[in-house]
């Protein structure tokens, strides 16, 4: 698999999400069970049904693996970045926190998701968000320009993470501060499951090692860096979600096998910080 190929897969993918609105991929309390609606999948990975009610309709897709919002301590007049804000549901509940005198920059690479994105922002009367259309790996935004970066199950999909990291770190203010939700691995996958382009876009197999994942948010120039919280990805939610249905059929995966994956994947909350 080249990167552009992973690429091209991966925007693909977010595209048809950004069309048919449901989710396609997270922990376990994200994906378990197929009737689940986005906006419980929201409550169970930390997001309030007040939250859920703030953001305009159609902001909430389910999709990511914790809040990062809720743990980011936004202040009144802070300006946010979001990697691969999707519709903009943390977008928006940033906006919120951040009041009128603030700003939030949501930064996808779907056309789609972004026009979907500002046609939210347009439906809620949101006057601080903006939604530009680029990679996380080269973000359109200005050196020492932003005081806080989120992200929520998106740099595991990136394919080159130490450049994510590189990047968020430019655009930080001195002081600022990292928050994000994201997938690791504790221990390495099957070869044939770290080959498979289902299981990368489906958030698996593009997914670092735990070690690794803070050695290179250390050595982007964080510090402070820690995980506050993670969470196992559950067996009985790979065996019915959908998304993690189809990566099954397609690579024939035995019961064997997949009893050896569990405990291998875990959602995590990360912060870090940019010394002054």
């Amino acid at each position: 698999m080249t990167k552009e190929f992973i690429r091209k897969k991966v925007r693909e993918r977010y595209s048809r999400v950004a069309k048919e609105q449901r989710s396609c991929c997270g922990p376990s309390p994200t994906c378990c069970g197929s009737a689940n609606t986005a906006d419980a999948i929201a409550q169970k990975i930390g997001y309030s049904e007040k939250d859920i009610v703030a953001a305009p309709e159609g902001a909430n897709l389910g999709l990511g693996c914790g809040n990062p919002v809720a743990l980011a301590s936004l202040q009144p007049g802070e300006i946010v970045l979001d990697l691969g804000s999707g519709p903009g549901f943390d977008c928006f509940l940033a906006a919120r926190r951040v009041g009128d005198t603030g700003r939030v920059i949501g930064v996808d690479m779907t056309p789609d998701m972004v026009s979907r994105a500002r046609e939210n922002a347009r439906k809620g009367s949101y006057i601080n968000v903006e939604f530009r259309l680029g990679e996380i790996e080269h973000l359109p935004v200005a050196d020492n320009s932003v005081d806080v970066i989120i992200s929520n199950c998106v740099i595991n999909l990136s394919i080159d993470k130490s450049q994510v990291f590189q990047e968020a770190f430019r655009v930080l203010k001195s002081n600022g501060r990292l928050m994000i939700s994201d997938i690791v691995l504790l221990k390495p996958l099957p070869e044939f499951l770290q080959q498979s382009v289902a299981a990368y876009v489906g958030c698996i197999s593009g997914a670092m090692q735990k070690q690794e994942y803070l050695e290179t948010v250390h050595a982007a120039g964080f510090q402070q860096v820690r995980i506050l919280k993670e969470t196992p990805f559950s067996l009985d939610c790979v065996r019915t979600d959908p998304t993690a249905q189809a990566i099954i059929a397609d690579l024939k995966i035995s019961p064997e096998i997949l009893n050896g994956i569990e405990g291998s994947i875990f959602s995590i909350h990360l912060t870090g910080q940019k010394a002054g």
